[in-house]
Protein backbone atom coordinates (compact mmCIF):
# COMPACT_ATOMS: atom_id res chain seq x y z
CA UNK A 1 0.00 0.00 0.00
CA UNK A 2 1.52 3.20 -0.80
CA UNK A 3 1.47 5.68 1.89
CA UNK A 4 -0.67 8.66 1.83
CA UNK A 5 0.80 11.69 3.68
CA UNK A 6 -2.59 12.71 5.12
CA UNK A 7 -2.93 9.47 6.24
CA UNK A 8 -2.11 9.02 10.25
CA UNK A 9 0.09 6.56 11.30
CA UNK A 10 -0.51 4.33 14.74
CA UNK A 11 3.10 3.90 16.70
CA UNK A 12 3.39 0.86 14.98
CA UNK A 13 2.89 2.55 11.54
CA UNK A 14 -0.08 1.00 10.62
CA UNK A 15 -2.74 3.43 9.28
CA UNK A 16 -5.50 1.70 11.30
CA UNK A 17 -6.40 2.96 15.30
CA UNK A 18 -4.30 0.71 17.88
CA UNK A 19 -8.12 -1.31 18.77
CA UNK A 20 -7.93 -2.52 14.79
CA UNK A 21 -4.37 -3.83 14.93
CA UNK A 22 -4.25 -7.03 16.09
CA UNK A 23 -0.33 -8.07 17.38
CA UNK A 24 0.88 -11.60 18.47
CA UNK A 25 2.76 -11.59 21.15
CA UNK A 26 5.39 -14.17 21.74
CA UNK A 27 5.34 -15.24 25.60
CA UNK A 28 8.21 -16.41 27.32
CA UNK A 29 7.15 -15.82 30.53
CA UNK A 30 10.12 -13.52 31.14
CA UNK A 31 9.86 -9.38 31.86
CA UNK A 32 11.01 -8.36 28.06
CA UNK A 33 8.00 -10.16 26.46
CA UNK A 34 5.56 -9.56 28.95
CA UNK A 35 6.70 -5.65 29.42
CA UNK A 36 6.00 -5.77 25.62
CA UNK A 37 2.44 -7.68 25.72
CA UNK A 38 1.23 -4.92 28.56
CA UNK A 39 2.57 -2.50 26.84
CA UNK A 40 1.02 -2.62 23.70
CA UNK A 41 -2.35 -4.21 25.60
CA UNK A 42 -2.22 -0.39 27.89
CA UNK A 43 -1.71 1.25 23.96
CA UNK A 44 -5.17 -0.15 22.91
CA UNK A 45 -3.65 -2.69 20.79
CA UNK A 46 -5.41 -6.16 19.54
CA UNK A 47 -2.84 -8.02 21.88
CA UNK A 48 -3.16 -12.39 21.52
CA UNK A 49 -0.29 -13.84 24.02
CA UNK A 50 0.88 -16.95 22.80
CA UNK A 51 3.72 -19.31 24.02
CA UNK A 52 5.69 -22.09 22.97
CA UNK A 53 5.42 -25.42 25.46
CA UNK A 54 8.59 -26.28 23.92
CA UNK A 55 9.25 -29.58 26.00
CA UNK A 56 8.47 -31.19 29.65
CA UNK A 57 4.56 -31.21 30.54
CA UNK A 58 5.34 -31.97 34.09
CA UNK A 59 8.56 -31.86 35.97
CA UNK A 60 9.43 -28.44 34.69
CA UNK A 61 5.75 -27.08 36.49
CA UNK A 62 7.71 -25.94 39.64
CA UNK A 63 10.99 -24.81 37.74
CA UNK A 64 11.19 -20.81 37.11
CA UNK A 65 13.13 -19.74 34.18
CA UNK A 66 12.54 -23.54 32.36
CA UNK A 67 12.06 -21.07 28.68
CA UNK A 68 8.74 -22.30 26.99
CA UNK A 69 7.71 -24.93 30.17
CA UNK A 70 6.67 -24.84 33.69
CA UNK A 71 6.14 -21.92 35.73
CA UNK A 72 6.94 -19.54 33.04
CA UNK A 73 3.89 -20.37 31.17
CA UNK A 74 1.95 -19.77 33.94
CA UNK A 75 3.38 -16.52 34.64
CA UNK A 76 2.90 -15.25 30.96
CA UNK A 77 -0.84 -16.54 31.34
CA UNK A 78 -0.93 -14.57 34.76
CA UNK A 79 0.00 -11.31 32.45
CA UNK A 80 -2.79 -11.48 29.69
CA UNK A 81 -5.22 -12.32 32.64
CA UNK A 82 -4.04 -9.57 34.29
CA UNK A 83 -3.95 -6.93 31.31
CA UNK A 84 -7.39 -8.10 30.02
CA UNK A 85 -6.43 -10.07 26.59
CA UNK A 86 -6.09 -13.81 25.19
CA UNK A 87 -3.47 -16.06 26.32
CA UNK A 88 -2.59 -19.28 23.92
CA UNK A 89 -0.15 -22.16 24.90
CA UNK A 90 0.37 -23.81 21.41
CA UNK A 91 1.89 -27.40 21.75
CA UNK A 92 5.39 -27.39 19.81
CA UNK A 93 6.84 -30.06 21.51
CA UNK A 94 7.36 -32.49 19.00
CA UNK A 95 8.15 -29.59 16.16
CA UNK A 96 10.63 -28.63 18.72
CA UNK A 97 12.09 -32.09 19.20
CA UNK A 98 12.33 -32.49 15.21
CA UNK A 99 13.68 -29.29 14.09
CA UNK A 100 15.90 -28.63 17.30
CA UNK A 101 16.72 -31.30 19.61
CA UNK A 102 17.42 -34.53 17.03
CA UNK A 103 19.85 -32.32 15.37
CA UNK A 104 21.52 -30.70 18.72
CA UNK A 105 22.15 -34.38 20.07
CA UNK A 106 23.63 -35.55 16.60
CA UNK A 107 26.51 -32.80 16.42
CA UNK A 108 26.47 -33.12 20.54
CA UNK A 109 27.57 -36.92 20.13
CA UNK A 110 29.76 -35.69 17.20
CA UNK A 111 31.73 -33.78 19.54
CA UNK A 112 30.20 -30.13 18.39
CA UNK A 113 29.09 -27.61 21.09
CA UNK A 114 25.76 -26.92 19.66
CA UNK A 115 23.46 -23.55 20.18
CA UNK A 116 20.05 -24.92 20.44
CA UNK A 117 18.88 -21.30 20.84
CA UNK A 118 19.72 -20.45 17.44
CA UNK A 119 17.97 -23.30 15.81
CA UNK A 120 15.15 -22.94 17.87
CA UNK A 121 14.76 -19.22 16.50
CA UNK A 122 15.77 -19.74 12.94
CA UNK A 123 13.44 -22.64 12.69
CA UNK A 124 10.32 -22.85 15.08
CA UNK A 125 9.87 -19.13 16.90
CA UNK A 126 10.59 -17.44 13.69
CA UNK A 127 9.30 -19.58 10.88
CA UNK A 128 6.46 -21.48 12.48
CA UNK A 129 5.10 -18.76 15.06
CA UNK A 130 5.10 -16.24 12.23
CA UNK A 131 2.46 -18.73 10.82
CA UNK A 132 0.71 -18.95 13.79
CA UNK A 133 0.25 -15.02 13.48
CA UNK A 134 -0.93 -14.94 10.30
CA UNK A 135 -3.48 -18.15 11.13
CA UNK A 136 -4.34 -15.44 14.05
CA UNK A 137 -4.70 -12.48 11.18
CA UNK A 138 -2.28 -10.92 13.12
CA UNK A 139 -0.79 -7.69 11.26
CA UNK A 140 2.14 -8.08 13.04
CA UNK A 141 4.03 -10.25 15.83
CA UNK A 142 6.23 -8.66 18.74
CA UNK A 143 8.48 -10.63 20.65
CA UNK A 144 10.76 -9.11 24.30
CA UNK A 145 13.30 -7.90 21.89
CA UNK A 146 11.37 -7.41 18.01
CA UNK A 147 8.25 -5.92 16.83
Amino acid sequence: MALDQDLELNSLGFAKPPSETRVVVAMSGGVDSSVVAAYLADQGYDVVGVTLQLYDHGAALAKKGACCAGIDIHDARRVAEERGFPHYVLDYENIFKDAVIDEFADSYLAGATPVPCIRCNERVKFKDLLETAKDLEADCMATGHYI
